[in-house]
């Protein structure tokens, strides 16, 4: 079925986001999600080496961040990763596939975030974690479905806020980096197969914390100088986020014992308060800020793969439709509502971010191998983003290698 036309009748997305506006959305998901929930996971998994773990998920999650960044300036529409895909492999049902794991992907972070956020709650308002979960999805449901200039302005100031949290962690345990070369050997790990089994299972976990750059693609119909800013802001939030995951989590396992770190449902807090116990409160405030803020953009972003698939004719044309007031998908919205508010109450948070984690490492292999097709058939549109070739194959066998490699390890225990 071929890409519906368009109408000038119809409402169309608004397009009104700026390069600051579109790092920051993409900042807002990678920072909340990554550690404010999980830091103390991929420390049970890691240990002592929980930084090397977010430094190979960087290098990994880097490699895509290219890919993506030259498919974007080449193929800036909703719904990217699957429109980038069917450009090199044009069977509906690849893309489809594609387009559907994305937002899989999307509906189990929103909904991993919100168990995320019922952990910080506590420490404030105590409720059942079922209503806690209803209230805080349907209200962000709501809240996407408003505008996205209103959401994403949302997602600007929690954003600043959340990086001023990470800030605080950050300066209450700055005395420990003083201790890091007498240390350095605890963060060095030696070559044999556990400890890296265990390296590599919380890579794949911190992994989920990069996750947030790829959704950027799929607001890209609402990106100003789309061709200009998008792929600067893609790779922006990637070195901005990497420089506070590694500090922190420095910070994380030089500072509390690891099965404390470990067993945290609230890990920054857990640090603020044996560093700073002033300051605890403030933290979980920010961290609750953060995690709902990532969990916003993560229902902006499934709503608009939705919207994407079904403009392109792959899925019914009603969740194309755009509110001429809002200027949203508001029946797509509500559907990526409801299906994020059944997984937050039905799976784990581990299993959410491992299963997240896979889904989005088979799409950056499939995105990679598809750049490498449309880079081979001739040159690139003059105005676009351009990287080596060599790149997306390199991103191709990383991503899918990982994949592998985890898979084995987990068939071995």
């Amino acid at each position: 079925m071929a890409e519906r036309q368009s109408d000038d009748t119809r409402p169309a997305l608004k397009r009104s986001l700026s390069m600051p506006m579109i790092t920051l959305y993409g900042l807002g998901t990678t920072i909340g999600a990554g550690i404010y929930v999980l830091i103390g996971k991929v420390a049970g998994s890691a240990g002592m080496y929980a930084p090397v773990s977010f430094l190979l998920a960087s290098l990994l999650a880097g490699l895509t961040v290219f890919s993506f960044a030259e498919f974007a300036s080449r193929l800036p529409k909703s719904a990217g990763e699957a429109v980038f895909v069917h450009a090199a492999f044009p069977v509906k049902l690849l893309a489809l596939f594609v387009g559907l794991c994305v937002m899989f992907a999307g509906l189990t972070s929103s909904a991993a975030i919100s168990r995320g956020f019922v952990g910080y709650l506590h420490e404030f308002v105590a409720m059942p974690d079922w209503l806690a979960i209803v209230l805080l999805v349907c209200t962000l449901g709501v809240v996407a479905a408003w505008g996205i200039t209103e959401s994403v302005m949302i997602a600007v100031i929690a954003t600043i806020i959340e990086i001023g949290g990470l800030l605080i962690a950050i300066w209450a345990g700055y005395e420990n980096f003083a201790e890091l070369p007498a240390r350095l050997p605890e963060l060095i790990p030696p070559l044999d197969g556990s400890a890296w089994s265990g390296i590599l299972a919380g890579s794949v976990l911190a992994f989920y914390a990069f996750i947030g750059f790829e959704d950027m693609v799929n607001v890209a119909e609402e990106v100003k100088d789309v061709r200009r800013n998008l792929p600067r802001a893609i790779i922006l939030t990637l070195v901005i986020s990497t420089v506070f995951y590694i500090a922190l989590a420095l910070v994380a396992v030089l500072s509390l014992p690891l099965d404390e770190l470990a067993a945290s449902e609230a890990p920054l807090a857990t640090l603020i308060e044996r560093k700073a116990s002033g300051l605890s409160s403030m933290i979980s405030l920010v961290a609750i800020i953060a995690i709902l803020n990532g969990a916003l953009i993560q229902t902006v972003m499934a709503a608009r793969v939705l919207y994407g698939m079904s403009n392109q004719g792959w899925l019914p044309s009603a969740l194309a439709a755009i509110h001429p007031v809002t200027r949203t998908p508001v029946l797509a919205t509500a559907v990526v509502a409801g299906i994020v508010l059944v997984f937050a109450l039905w799976l784990p948070l581990v299993q959410l971010a491992e299963i997240t984690s896979f889904l989005m490492l088979f799409v950056f292999a499939l995105v990679n191998l598809a750049l490498w097709r449309v880079k081979r058939r001739g040159r690139p549109p003059s105005e676009a983003f351009v990287i080596p070739l060599w790149v997306p194959v390199v991103g191709f066998l990383a991503s899918a290698g990982v994949v592998v490699l985890r898979l084995a390890s987990l068939i071995s225990t």
